[in-house]
């Protein structure tokens, strides 16, 4: 498996022939998570899991499309330190330079990757029947992660700390809500607020800010 492959053979696609990665176990990216990530609502929890399990042992993360599936993968299954570990990857995939290829240039679909972790991921954030739905999961060390985003003309702000998530809608549309598997309703320039229970909060937490939208 990938975590046996010596650290001098990495990345593969730059010391194996490509005959050799090619009759290997070893994949680049893993599509079928792809896929499940794509098509999530057909497949259960148990289906999520069990090919989450299989691919992530194989998969070398030679694309930078890979690692952030697998974070948001992981977050959904509620795995927190296998989806920061793949966050860290896509998020510093060019500063720490993993596929020795930085020289090229930059890998835009990891700084999107790096967004759609943290959104998609550890806040939960999906689109589900005209309702704008959270499940969120923070990382151990973050006591907060906070964006801003436009949601069918609805301008709001989402906060999520490990007790509490808060929403402020700055606009005057009125916004379908599901947190965890309540219902709620955030009419315009309202502010709304649920109570979580993610964790204990910490004091030596740390905070995550996110870029506008």
């Amino acid at each position: 498996m990938v975590a046996a492959l010596p650290e001098q053979e990495r990345p593969l696609n730059q010391h194996w022939s490509w005959d050799r990665i090619l009759r290997s176990c070893f994949i680049k990216q893993a599509d079928v998570l792809q896929g499940l990530y794509f098509f999530e609502d057909d497949f259960d929890l148990k289906t999520h899991q069990r090919n989450f399990d299989f691919y992530e042992a194989r998969t070398v993360h030679e694309s930078s499309l890979s690692p952030c599936v697998h974070s948001i993968l992981a977050a959904k299954l509620g795995d927190t330190e296998r989806a920061y570990r793949f966050y860290l990857r896509t998020s510093r995939l060019d500063l720490n330079d993993y596929n020795n290829d930085t020289e090229d240039g930059l890998h835009i679909t990891s700084m999107a990757g790096t967004w759609m972790s943290v959104v998609e991921g550890f806040a939960g954030m999906r689109v589900r029947e005209h309702r704008l739905c959270f499940r969120p999961l923070l990382p151990e060390n973050w006591q907060t992660l906070s964006f801003n985003m436009l949601f069918r003309g609805a301008q709001l702000r989402v906060e999520i700390r490990a007790t509490h998530i808060h929403i402020q809608n700055y606009s005057a549309q009125t916004v379908d809500l599901l947190i965890g598997e309540k219902a709620f309703t955030l009419g315009g320039f309202e502010t709304f607020r649920q109570d979580l229970s993610l964790r204990p909060a910490s004091p030596t937490d740390q905070s995550i800010l996110m870029p506008d939208l």
